[in-house]
């Protein structure tokens, strides 16, 4: 009884993706890693989410750090409980400036409503979304990028990913498929 207490106590739960994403299919048998991991999601509609664990070491709290930065850099404040909440949820897709009301926000149909996508048009100094992908790799050197489109999602949205990945020196990054094994069989 102790064990199955101590279990429901510290088992935390994934919170939900942003945005669903029905991702093509590959005959790869690579596992995208569990943590470390900042994840660009392209949902049907071509708009940009983002998230970023906390690494391996919960207590360095990159996910925080993360939101101070880029409210920093484009002028936003946060209340320390926003922050404490945002290092607690899942996946987002807005812009930088809307993010307060999404993470105060209490209602989950409200909050969906807000999920439009992160901004990728360049501004001086570059786009949102790489601005999140920039301090995220300040906070967490050691976090790998994924890549996880949608089937339907356009081809030009994931090149901009690359060129964005790639501006901010990501030159290696993953791209999430769903797996299925594939039989070859020989021909004779």
């Amino acid at each position: 009884m102790l064990l199955l207490t101590f279990f429901m106590l510290t088992t935390s739960f994934r919170p939900q993706e942003a945005v669903q994403v029905d991702t093509p299919n590959s005959i790869s048998d690579k596992l995208a890693p569990a943590k470390n991991v900042m994840t660009l999601l392209i949902g049907k509609n071509n708009k940009v989410f983002f998230n970023i664990d906390n690494g391996n070491d919960s207590s360095a709290h990159v996910r925080a750090q993360v939101l101070q930065n880029v409210g920093n850099y484009f002028r936003v404040k946060f209340t320390k409980e926003q922050i404490k909440k945002f290092a607690n949820a899942g996946s987002f897709g807005m812009p930088i400036h809307k993010l307060g009301e999404w993470i105060d926000a209490t209602d989950p149909k409200e909050k969906a409503a807000m999920q439009i996508g992160i901004p990728t048009d360049s501004i001086p100094g570059g786009s949102e979304i790489s601005m999140w992908i920039h301090f995220s790799r300040l906070a967490n050197p050691s976090a790998e990028a994924a890549i996880r489109g949608d089937f339907n999602s356009d081809y030009t949205t994931v090149k901009k990913l690359f060129d964005i990945l790639q501006d901010k020196k990501v030159n290696r990054f993953d791209l999430t498929t769903n797996l299925e094994k594939v039989e070859v069989k020989k021909v004779k």
